[in-house]
């Protein structure tokens, strides 16, 4: 044979198809179609898919709720207590004017209020509750848009005027209270008398009732007048502390150094992280702590993926050699394996995202059904201290969850797709 003639007879040879041809997505689909005979294979694919779908979703709800979780409570809680709380060293804080005007002319800071606290019985003729006071001028409390914001009945004119408490509505309906009634104040600390220290009680009216969502407190708040404040817990003209607001709380470390130097006295500051450490630092250990736990859902579900595979080729083994001695490659076989299993990871995993985002996206309306349909009350206002479910999800966290559920479902496929490919076709034919 001529060399021209051996190039043509070359030339005419079968070289294989190109990679994920039509023929191996056929065969791949047509594999996740099991007949009656391979049902257990079948049971094995959709416990998988399953596994995948519902550990995914699981992950992204548990993540958007804790986020939503630690979000709300870190606008809860730094929408009342303040991000950077001064206190004074060595004399009172009679100047408090002058500091709080110096700090709240610094970049960055929101407002400084300077306000008394004490604890305090508040009591009506339907009950007693133990409250916290906090004295502060209209004008700082109209600066708090958790309180000023959410007024649900009565109102803040004329605060500073009149002797009205603006309490929480936890609070009221506790004490069967509505705006314009009367509230009773006994604190211990009272007038000095030759007999001792007498408590001292005093009638106010309730001006307005304010609902932050956060039953904690909206069931132990109460705001007074900042001069009615002083008479009342005996302040010689000075307050307790001052409390800064600050516009990115992320930011507190940079301000401490220019807060102390606004100050112009000797004053003590505590940030909002040393104030919650223990509290925030529990909510990320357990966050992460879910994460691991849920991710083994993901994981438990990969590996069905691998047996179910396993089971499928060994099952398929005739189909293979047939296969090869019809000129499919190595290649062509541990592709159509690798193609049908990583269809049940892509599929799962996809689904498993949509579910989380609907639900995240419903979440409160979800909780509100179950608890209808079940005559309970989950997620109790009273041990979360939250009066809603909160979801936020995150973009970041949602794709790394997203990503780890397919790159987990892909390995998953590799090593029953190898063992595919490398079957021998004689082997496989001799003991059919």
């Amino acid at each position: 044979m001529t060399s021209k003639g051996s190039a043509a007879a070359s030339a005419e040879e079968p070289t294989g198809t190109r990679p994920f041809a039509a023929f191996e997505w056929m065969l791949s689909l047509r594999y996740l179609r099991a007949r009656r005979k391979e049902g257990f294979i079948s049971v094995i694919a959709g416990f998988s898919f399953l596994g995948i779908m519902l550990g995914v979703a699981t992950l992204i709800i548990v993540m958007a709720v804790m986020n939503g979780f630690r979000q709300e409570l870190l606008s809860k809680i730094l929408g009342l207590n303040g991000h950077v709380l001064v206190q004074p060293l060595e004399t009172p804080l009679t100047d408090f004017k002058e500091v709080a005007e110096r700090i709240s002319g610094l970049n960055g800071v929101r407002i400084a209020v300077p306000l008394v606290e004490g604890q305090a019985l508040a009591s009506s003729q339907f009950g007693a509750s133990g409250v916290l006071v906090r004295g502060m001028s209209e004008k700082d409390l109209r600066g708090l848009p958790s309180v000023a914001g959410n007024i649900k009945s009565g109102t803040l004119e004329g605060f500073d005027k009149g002797q009205g408490l603006v309490i929480g509505k936890r609070l009221a309906d506790q004490l069967s209270l509505r705006a314009g009634d009367n509230i009773t104040l006994v604190s211990p600390r009272g007038a000095v008398t030759p007999m001792g220290t007498s408590p001292r009680i005093k009638v106010y009216k309730v001006g307005g009732i304010f609902e932050v969502g956060m039953s904690e407190y909206d069931s132990a708040f109460a705001f007074m007048p900042l001069e009615e404040a002083q008479a009342y817990f005996n302040r010689n003209d000075d307050v307790n502390a001052i409390e800064v607001y600050i516009d990115n709380p992320d930011h507190v470390a940079d301000l401490r150094g220019a807060i102390e130097s606004a100050a112009q006295r000797p004053v003590y500051l505590v940030d909002w992280r040393q104030r919650n450490a223990t509290f925030f630092n529990a909510l990320q250990v357990e966050r992460n702590v879910m994460f691991l736990i849920l991710t083994l859902i993901v994981l438990v579900a990969a590996l069905n993926i691998i047996s179910g595979l396993i089971m499928l080729v060994k099952d398929k083994g005739h189909d293979i050699a047939i296969l090869r001695t019809m000129g499919a490659t190595q290649g062509a076989v541990m592709r159509i394996f690798l193609i049908t299993g990583a269809s049940i990871g892509v599929v799962g995993t996809l689904m498993g995202f949509l579910l989380g985002v609907v639900v995240c996206w419903n979440i409160e309306s979800i909780r509100q059904l179950i608890s209808w349909l079940t005559a309970t009350e989950l997620f109790s206002p009273e041990l979360y201290y939250l009066s809603r479910l909160p979801a936020e999800m995150n973009v970041g966290e949602t794709a790394t969850v997203v990503v780890m559920a397919l790159v987990l479902s892909l390995l998953a496929t590799l090593y029953p797709s190898w063992r595919a490919a490398r079957l021998d076709p004689v082997e496989a034919l001799r003991y059919e």
